[in-house]
């Protein structure tokens, strides 16, 4: 039976309440409801003791969680909606990110975030913040574009030491499947070839990784061969897969989903152009979301957000610089 990448999260929280009793999940509507996109769903009935509701105050669930984290516990967290996030800004990014250079003592929390954009989400449920919290040193921000990394990213984020922001698509909970959970994850923090290629390299994230295949199966019908780099994590960020992706195609193409001002795509062209120039054939790109907010209608939003055809399209730009 195919594993769907919210299968995937679901089973890695499992497996983890099952192998540390430290390990409890907090947030809005997770246990009898099973969350709002149904990621603990059925996990209460397992663990009625350490699948918990929340009130609706984010910045309360994240304050208590830190507090229960720098006392031994290892919660995770589930925000309805990335953009919900905000209202914990200051606990994440004051209290969770700085506690351990401000005291020696760890905070192993993981905040899961559904980010991205679906179809008449709108802009206050579809944005995506992993360069927000990429900006903020102490925490690990992991992005995952496949239902390997869904479930075998979590589990490490689960374990790790730092606090995490683990950014799950919506639109990948369902779309995405597998025949089987992995035996062996990549480690966090270091990128995936997605797809080989010598004529371009375009690098992405998430839910991009697969709009940027699928533009690549698209040019190679032209004779095309582009190399898609999966980030994997915005924070730490794989530098030198990226370079070497580079050194091979001579072109870069950074892809996000995020809004343009200051995001990853800028960090992503900022270092190839210092540390990678001479690498270089052409001028780096890039290609983000419309710097507006997050337009409701469908046929609005797919304008708004990159897609296969406009990654396609800048690419075949590229290659005739």
């Amino acid at each position: 039976m195919a594993i769907t990448y919210l299968d995937a999260i679901r089973e890695a929280q499992a497996r983890a309440l099952e192998e540390d009793e430290n390990v409890y999940i907090y947030g809005q509507d997770v246990a009898n409801f099973g969350g709002a996109f149904k990621a603990t769903k059925g996990l209460s009935d397992r663990f009625p003791d350490r699948v918990i509701d929340a009130p609706i105050s984010e910045d309360a669930i994240i304050g208590s969680a830190i507090g229960a984290a720098i006392e031994g516990m290892r919660p995770i967290v589930e925000m309805q909606f990335a953009d919900f996030s905000s209202i914990g800004f200051n606990q994440i990014i004051n209290q969770a990110a700085t506690h351990f250079w401000r005291t020696g003592v760890p905070c192993p929390i993981t905040i899961r975030l559904p980010s991205g954009g679906t179809e008449g989400s709108g802009p206050f449920h579809s944005q995506s913040m992993e360069s927000i919290y990429a900006h903020y040193p102490g925490l690990i921000v992991m992005t995952p574009a496949t239902v390997e990394d869904a479930y075998g990213m979590l589990l490490e984020a689960i374990r790790i030491d730092d606090p995490v922001i683990f950014c799950e698509h919506k639109l990948l909970y369902y779309h995405l499947k597998a025949e089987e959970l992995p035996k062996v994850i990549l480690p966090v923090g270091k990128a995936r070839i997605a797809r080989a290629g010598r004529h371009a390299t375009v690098v992405a994230c998430s839910a991009m990784v697969h709009e940027a295949l699928r533009a690549a199966r698209e040019l190679a019908e032209d004779g095309w061969e582009i190399e898609v780099v999966d980030l994997r994590s915005a924070k730490p960020i794989d530098t030198d897969t990226i370079l070497a992706s580079v050194a091979r195609t001579g072109r870069l193409l950074a892809v996000a989903e995020s809004f343009p001002w200051g995001g990853l795509t800028s960090e992503i062209v900022s270092r190839v152009a210092s540390e990678g120039f001479h690498l270089l054939d052409a001028p780096p790109q890039r290609l983000n979301s419309k710097d507006t907010p997050i337009p409701y209608h469908p046929n609005l939003w797919r304008v708004h957000r990159p897609t296969w055809q406009s990654i396609a399209s800048a690419t075949r730009n590229l290659i005739q610089l």
